[in-house]
């Protein structure tokens, strides 16, 4: 099958996270991707674990693409660059601004050649303004943006750091949205773009009670949505379970789960006005009436005959076996000469390819190919070039 982005070119200038996302979700759908990383190598290819001598934390945002290595810093090497972004119909970068300026990397330079170029630079708060020229980190903007603020509030306990890189990974999906949208009006009027994507903006986006906080917050009404007030329970075999919804305002249907003539007509429970004053007792009745279920399996019967749901705690280590996983082939196994697990896609095609392909490679591992296919350039050309510095390979060892 084809692939929706089939015939479209990517120059990833990005690293670390939010960057690479993005164009890993584009290469997914069938970009092809040329990922440049500095002599130093995309920061992530010193984590752990090793699969084959490759990160696994650098392997889920990069594989599919080709990946090579430029000496930006030398003249040779940004002559390279600019030569390699006249073939694409993208460019994205995750840098400061005005770094891709320094380089002649930007995209006034670019365009001027490339006037279809699409132009993606996806920043902490946005190309200029008084905070523009700040670092910008996932644990930062998940500080500066209230989401740790609002969650250390919910949870009605201290503040602690995410465990997730939401804003890094959200905001790639919002670039790489933006990326889609302007090839289509592209096609339509041949016009390239330049993108302005930010991290503060994205997470005010997609944390989904800033409009009720900014209206004034919940305050002492009653919480309906949200998953903070779910009931995390723990079952007779051991099971921690999560039942989504709270039970202040889905009485009814925990009634119907509990079957206990004695709570339903409990005084304290009445109202919902009653059960929020009274949470704590009514946490205590339902987790005294999980701790006698026997089992995950006897716990889903009880709450879907009552409207309810319920999802058990697994590790991630447990997903590749799941049953909908399996049956979904959710999971894809890049390694070489060992298993290296990573997601497939989050999308389904009825008659498109889409999702991981490919094997992460090493640093320059795709040097010749590309400057071969894209450039003409000679291997002898290429080997003086490696000589002097401008590109960089580093095998696995």
């Amino acid at each position: 099958m084809t692939a929706p982005l089939d015939g479209i070119r990517v120059l990833d200038f990005t690293r670390v996270v939010s960057g690479p996302s993005c164009t890993k979700s584009l290469a997914d759908l069938g970009a092809e991707v040329i990922k440049i990383e500095p002599p130093a190598g995309d920061m992530t290819r010193t984590a752990q674990p090793r699969v084959d001598g490759i990160p696994a934390y650098f392997a889920q945002q990069n594989t599919g693409k080709r990946c090579i290595s430029i000496d930006l810093t030398k003249d040779a090497g940004r002559d390279i660059a600019r030569q390699l972004a006249q073939t694409a119909d993208v460019v994205v970068e995750n840098f400061r601004p005005g770094i891709m300026d320094r380089y002649g990397l930007d995209y006034e330079n670019l365009s001027g050649t490339n006037s279809g170029l699409i132009y993606c630079s996806i920043t902490g708060f946005g190309q200029d303004g008084p905070e523009s020229d700040r670092r910008a980190y996932a644990p930062m903007m998940h500080a500066e943006l209230g989401l740790l603020d609002l969650t250390s509030r919910r949870r009605g306990k201290g503040v602690v750091n995410e465990i997730a890189s939401w804003a890094d990974l959200q905001t790639g999906l919002q670039a790489a949205l933006a990326i889609v949208a302007a090839l289509r009006h592209r096609e339509i009027d041949g016009e390239g773009q330049f993108i302005d994507v930010t991290m503060a903006d994205t997470m005010l986006q997609m944390t989904e009670w800033t409009a009720v906080e900014w209206a004034g917050g919940e305050g002492d009404g009653l919480a309906i949505f949200g998953p903070v007030n779910a009931p995390l329970v723990t079952l007779a075999d051991g099971t921690q379970a999560v039942i989504p919804g709270d039970p202040v305002s889905s009485w009814k249907r925990w009634m119907d789960a509990l079957d206990d003539p004695s709570v339903a007509g409990d005084p304290l429970f009445a109202t919902a006005e009653d059960r929020a004053t009274n949470r704590a007792a009514m946490m205590t009745v339902i987790f005294d009436w999980a701790s006698a279920i026997p089992t995950f399996e006897d716990l889903e019967e009880l709450v879907s005959a009552a409207g309810l749901a319920a999802g058990r705690v697994r590790s991630v280590s447990d997903i590749p076996t799941a049953e909908w996983a399996v049956h979904r082939g959710a999971v894809v196994d890049v390694g070489l000469t060992e298993p290296l697990l990573l997601p497939l896609s989050p999308v389904r095609f009825s008659t498109l390819d889409a999702g991981t392909r490919g094997r992460p490679v090493h640093q320059g591992a795709d040097n010749q190919t590309v400057l071969n296919d894209l450039l003409a350039l000679d291997d002898d050309e290429i080997r003086r070039l490696t000589a002097e510095g401008v590109l960089i390979e580093r095998p696995v060892s």
